[in-house]
């Protein structure tokens, strides 16, 4: 099995799917090495494959009026990063490497024939669009003006644990380089805001910074925190 079958094989949407899909994609996919900050595209840019993470992790982000920065999802090993393209070639959002990553690329053309030829593969891509969607309504209740900010916080936090959480001696690290400052770009906020209200969460023993590593002492510690009036 060559490195290339291996990689298809590792994206969460393709692992189930037979092998006459798989060799129509094997000849058009490609693995790309991608470093820290790095860009695989950009909002507006044109864009003629569609991405996955083999190994590595990946934010999607838009740019306000302001050029500040709101990161809408962080997502890890085996994520389909831009079927969103399927609409149209033009990418709606950024997409920004977090940690050295390994990227799949599949042609656009190549992997819709695909879908047209097989229905499991296209349910699959509406099953993760529809995953999406979700969160999303999810992250807009939960950054609501009506949502206290340090809850806010306390929810984004527990849901990275949950993604991208590795155990550790105390509890579940959070496990890439995760500042301040992103952090507030995740909730939308001001970076000494988000400073001085995880103050108050590792005040509370819900977390432990060390660096730009977050440890969960207690998901549902911090699950509770979140949910109390």
């Amino acid at each position: 099995m060559d490195n290339t079958r291996k990689c298809l094989l590792r994206i969460d949407i393709l692992k189930d799917i037979n092998e006459t899909t798989l060799n129509l994609l094997e000849p058009s996919a490609s693995i790309r090495n991608y470093k820290k900050n790095e860009h695989i595209f950009f909002d507006r840019e044109e864009v003629e494959n569609f991405y996955f993470i083999v190994s590595g992790k990946a934010g999607l982000y838009k740019l306000n009026n302001k050029h500040e920065k709101k990161v809408i999802f962080v997502y890890g090993n085996g994520s389909f990063l831009n079927e969103v393209m399927l609409q149209d070639i033009y990418a709606s959002i950024n997409c920004e490497i977090l940690t050295d990553s390994k990227i799949l690329c599949i042609s656009k053309v190549a992997f819709m024939n695909a879908m047209e030829m097989d229905f499991k593969l296209s349910k699959e891509v509406m099953d993760s669009m529809a995953l999406k969607i979700r969160r999303l309504y999810h992250q807009i209740k939960n950054t609501s003006s009506t949502v206290r900010l340090d809850k806010q916080i306390a929810a984004k936090l527990w849901k990275l644990s949950i993604d991208h959480g590795k155990v550790c001696e105390d509890g579940i690290m959070i496990d890439f380089d995760l500042t301040i400052t992103y952090l507030a770009d995740l909730v939308g906020s001001k970076r000494e805001t988000v400073s001085r209200y995880l103050k108050i969460l590792s005040d509370n023993s819900l977390i432990i910074i060390r660096k730009n590593r977050f440890i969960i002492k207690d998901r549902e510690l911090l699950l509770k925190y979140f949910n109390e009036s």
